[in-house]
């Protein structure tokens, strides 16, 4: 099984990302995100046994003593960077309590045998990736350009998932195995 932790945005941050998209999409040839398959990746798990999944489970709910937190989503930018833009992306801005998910969940998962992360945490919204280089992007810039605001919700976070990543010739189809939600 294929896994990761993430947050679900508000449904009014997905509509207005929503919005968003099919403002941009017909300004290039993207692999777009489909709104359905919007999060926020907390850990990426990868590789999971099916026969593991209530030891893992358990881990995740574990961790689940904290506070709610408020994320914003704002700003637009490219990783690696905007000459050799791989994704697209949108900015998450959020207290700490954000970057503390992240290592908690880290922590938590790494006597499973999940890895730890090597690289530090950078919260994002992948709206889409850059699949062929050259792609000509000048006619998506000039929209961002003209975007009225590229200030897109704020939510409170009360909790997080554990989600089934399937790939397949046509994208990923996110499925929500678990739910937890903080507890204090």
């Amino acid at each position: 099984m294929r896994l990761f932790t993430s947050i679900d945005l508000s449904v009014e941050t997905r509509e207005q990302i929503t919005s968003l998209l099919a403002t941009l999409r017909p300004t290039a040839k993207l692999n777009w995100s489909p709104p359905e398959n919007l999060h926020i990746t907390t850990k990426f798990i990868g590789e999971f046994p099916e026969n593991r999944l209530a030891e893992l489970n358990s881990a995740l709910a574990a961790m689940a003593a904290r506070a709610p937190f408020d994320i914003t989503i704002s700003g637009l930018g490219w990783f690696p960077n905007p000459h050799q833009p791989r994704s697209f992306w949108a900015g998450i801005h959020a207290s700490e309590g954000l970057p503390e998910l992240a290592k908690a969940t880290d922590l938590a998962l790494q006597p499973l045998g999940i890895a730890r992360e090597s690289k530090p945490y950078s919260p994002h919204l992948t709206l889409a990736r850059v699949r062929s280089p050259g792609v000509e992007l000048h006619v998506l810039r000039g929209a961002i350009a003209q975007l009225p605001t590229v200030e897109f919700g704020r939510f409170a976070v009360s909790g997080f998932h554990l989600y089934l990543s399937e790939l397949s010739s046509t994208g990923s189809r996110y499925t929500k195995l678990a739910e937890f939600p903080f507890q204090l």
